[in-house]
């Protein structure tokens, strides 16, 4: 391979967990809601443009809810969480938390500093310790499906 080819080469993902935080059908449900109510706005005119706003507010609706779909990735060096991205050096303590401790830390235990990226539709979180001391933010918390992987994957970095 060329030193060009290497320069323009797709780097090989070094991911060690990975996850979309993708609405649940309610989400979905809610938006095809919506989007019906431009044909009861619009049908009076006509039926054309009732079902015109009807597939232009679902198309709108459904790639703003995939765009702005937050991923959860763990690499060899870094966390990802949405667009926020820490070093492995930087992570202390990783909490999981469900059920009525979940609902307490994005409530009452919340600090305001904390970074958040969590979704309402996925009850689980963790809880991520921030130990750099020139960073503000004490902690990470955010929403996982699969929040016992998550934390397997970020002690599995930190000890290797």
């Amino acid at each position: 391979m060329s030193s060009e080819q290497a320069l323009n080469a797709t780097p090989v993902s070094t991911a060690r967990y990975t996850e979309k935080l993708w609405p649940n059908f309610w989400a979905w449900v809610i938006v095809v809601g919506l989007s019906a109510a431009g044909i009861l706005i619009f049908i009076p005119i006509s039926k054309f443009a009732g079902m015109t706003a009807f597939f232009g507010m679902l198309v709108i609706q459904s790639l703003l809810l995939v765009l702005s779909t937050p991923k959860i990735e763990v690499t060899e060096q870094t966390l990802q969480v949405g667009r926020a991205v820490i070093e492995h050096g930087d992570i202390g303590a990783v909490t999981v938390f469900h059920g009525d401790d979940a609902t307490a830390q994005r409530g009452v235990k919340l600090n305001g500093l904390a970074y958040l990226c969590i979704r309402g539709w996925i009850k689980p979180v963790v809880k991520i310790e921030v130990t750099d001391p020139a960073d503000r933010t004490p902690y990470w918390l955010t929403s996982s499906r699969n929040p016992e992987r998550l934390a397997a994957a970020l002690l599995a970095q930190k000890h290797s």
